[in-house]
This record gives structure tokens, C-alpha cells and sequence, in this order.
């Protein structure tokens, strides 16, 4: 019998995971892994595992590793903001804590395998002979979590079970009805965790000192977006005109509406550059800027990730599918290398596109690879 360790959050997704491994013959174990302090209702969701493993009658532990998510994660999240990005922990986590460290602990459990509650296919191919492993899109659209995961290497997907990838999120809680789970009608966790109730903008305010700087307003009719294909914007001061201040630049992103305090407009005003260094932020009226849309995006060669590389002639164009942010839908692009960098264009302009987030590229709703833009 093989052995599989599943990481069980408390929620209904991780627990008929569970459930369904044990009904496919696995020894099936149960960890909850603590990220975080009292913000995080940890103890609760904690409670929620326990109970459900108990029902399953499954062991279960409980691991602290809110040294290691502090360093990995949390400190990321700051840096990255005082950069003047705008980062995603899920990606990260997953990357480094969930399918790394999770990984790493299981073995002195002698497991087989790890499992999570996410909404992926894992797929094993046979190649000439040779097994390789693939990871696609859930059916279920609206649940699909593909897109966080894309910074997984191969062999994290192949010592990796994906019980929900066929299922819809109607038909978990379904099962988790059927088999009389106590979280069935536990709603989705939503937003970051270590943040709990928190508005993200104190959370920043922790580490990040505040600095005034100014709100430059640029015209949607100003001469820097006539040449609309180009990955790169050059904002000046001299290009607009000052219309407020702020209380510092990196506690903002572009496509931010709110937080400006500035009224008297007939349209409200976004975030459609920030300036870290000077600390200016550049902003437009109404929600049709062209500054807020992005044509091409340029990614460092370092910066991309690959998951199947043989399907990417990397000296030629190819039409893929993308995504920018979680379940946005896919938004048709080429993509092709040029010196040390690789660009995609896309079909349809790209709505708030910025430094920081991942860009992740499928064919046939298959996760090829991925970009830190």
C-alpha cells in the first residue's frame, strides 16, 4: 500500500482530498502546517483537520513552520513592495513551502506521495518509452488553480496527487456531504491568511515607513502613448501636472483606485505608474486610460520557468494561451525570444499589468511555463 501525506488545511477542498485517497487504497496521513500567529485563525482551521481526520480515521500531526514561511514569504512580501512590486505569496508558497518543504518532510514519513486540495491535472506521458509528467487546467474553470502552481518543477508534480482536477467545486462539497464531513458548508478562505482581518495597507505600514511624495495626473491624450506596442512607458514629472500627494508610492499598485483621496473629478482617477525612486505616483481618469493597458510584456530570460519546454521553439514565434492573474480568463498571445529576453504580445491589451506578478503561458490548457514580469 502506498503511502500519501496530505496537506490538510481544515477546509472542505484539502478534506475530501483526503478522503478520496483513502477511498482509492492509499495509507493516508494528515498535516496541518501552522504558517502563521493568532491573526490567522490557524487554531480553528486546525480543529476543522483534526476532526475530519478523525472521521477518517487517519493519523495526524500538526507542523510549526512559521520560522521558515516568515523568511520565505512574509519577508518576500515586504521586500517586494519596497521595490515597488506587486508580488504573489500564493505563488511563492506553493513554490518554496508547499511542494518543497511539505515535500521534504514527508520523507521522513516514508511517503510515496504528497496531495493538496487544489483544482490541477497531473498527467503521465509516455514519450518514447520515457514517463514524463504534465500539469493542465481543472475542469472546473471558476476553481481552476493552475496558475498557482506554475512554478513547479518536475519532479514536485511527479511526487505530487491532484484528487479534485476532475471534479467541480459543486460536486466536493457534494461528497463532502455525502460522507457527512463537519466543514461541507465551510466557506473558501479568502484574501491573505497572515493577514487575517487586518487591511493590507496597515500590514505594509509595519515595515514600510510612509514618505510623502506627489500624485502627477497624466492626459489620456499625452504623445508617450502613441506608440502603444512598446513593453516600456518612460513617465516624466514634466508630462502632467500635480494634482495631491500621497503617503508613499510603494504602498500602491497600478490599477488602484481607491486610497487617492482626490474628489472633483468627473471619472475616478487609477494608478497607472509609480516612480519608487522619486516616489511620485502617475495616475489617469477613468477606467479606459491607455495608461492602464499593456500591449507587450517583456521578461528577463532569467525570470521564466519552464514546466515542458519541448513544446516552445524558443527562436520563433508560437500562439499561446495566458493568464496574468488567478481565473482570469485565457487571453490569446504570441510568444517568442529576442537577445536575452523573451516577449508576449498579446491579442486583446492587458488590463494592470505589474512588476512582480507571474505571467503563466499554456497550450491546450496545458501549463507550459512561466514569467516573473
Amino acid at each position: 500500500m502506498k503511502r500519501v501525506i496530505v496537506g490538510m488545511s481544515g477546509g472542505v477542498d484539502s478534506s475530501v482530498a483526503a478522503l478520496l485517497l483513502k477511498k482509492q487504497g492509499y495509507d493516508v496521513i494528515g498535516i496541518f502546517m501552522k504558517y502563521f500567529d493568532n491573526k490567522c485563525p490557524w487554531r480553528e482551521d486546525s480543529i476543522d483537520a483534526m476532526l475530519v481526520s478523525q472521521s477518517l480515521k487517519i493519523p495526524f500531526y500538526i507542523i510549526d513552520i512559521t520560522k521558515n514561511y516568515k523568511n520565505l514569504i512574509i519577508d518576500y512580501l515586504y521586500k517586494e513592495y519596497k521595490k515597488g512590486y506587486t508580488p504573489n505569496p500564493d505563488i511563492i508558497c506553493n513554490s518554496k513551502i508547499k511542494f518543497k518543504f511539505f515535500l521534504e518532510k514527508s520523507i521522513f514519513l516514508k511517503s510515496h506521495f504528497i496531495a493538496t486540495g487544489h483544482y490541477v491535472i497531473k498527467k503521465e506521458v509516455n514519450e518514447n518509452g520515457k514517463i514524463s509528467y504534465k500539469m493542465r487546467s481543472g475542469i472546473d474553470d471558476n476553481k481552476d488553480q493552475s496558475y498557482f502552481l506554475c512554478l513547479l518543477n518536475k519532479v514536485q508534480i511527479k511526487k505530487s496527487i491532484f484528487p479534485l482536477g476532475w471534479l467541480k467545486k459543486k460536486e466536493v462539497r457534494e461528497i463532502a456531504k455525502k460522507y457527512n464531513l463537519i466543514n461541507a458548508n465551510k466557506k473558501d478562505s479568502q484574501g491573505i491568511c497572515f493577514i487575517g482581518k487586518r487591511k493590507f495597507l496597515n500590514f505594509l505600514k509595519k515595515k514600510l515607513a510612509q514618505k510623502k511624495g506627489l500624485i502627477i495626473e497624466i492626459n489620456k491624450n499625452s504623445h508617450i502613448f502613441k506608440k502603444l506596442l512598446s513593453p516600456n512607458i518612460e513617465y516624466k514629472k514634466e508630462y502632467g501636472q500635480i494634482i495631491g500627494h500621497h503617503i508613499g508610492a510603494h504602498y500602491f499598485t497600478k490599477g488602484q483606485r481607491k486610497g487617492l483621496k482626490i474628489g472633483g473629478y468627473k471619472y475616478p482617477l487609477f494608478v497607472i505608474e509609480k516612480d519608487i525612486k522619486k516616489n511620485i505616483l502617475y495616475v489617469g481618469m477613468g477606467k479606459n486610460h491607455p495608461g492602464l493597458y499593456t500591449k507587450v510584456i517583456c521578461i528577463k530570460n532569467y525570470n521564466i520557468h519552464w514546466i515542458n519546454k519541448k513544446k516552445i521553439k524558443t527562436k520563433t514565434k508560437i500562439k499561446v494561451e495566458c493568464r496574468i492573474r488567478y481565473r482570469q480568463n485565457f487571453q490569446k498571445a504570441t510568444l517568442y525570444k529576442k537577445n536575452n529576453y523573451f516577449y508576449v504580445e498579446f491579442e486583446i491589451p492587458q488590463l494592470a499589468v505589474n512588476g512582480g506578478q507571474f505571467l503563466v503561458w499554456y497550450l491546450n490548457n496545458e501549463v507550459i511555463g512561466s514569467g516573473l514580469i
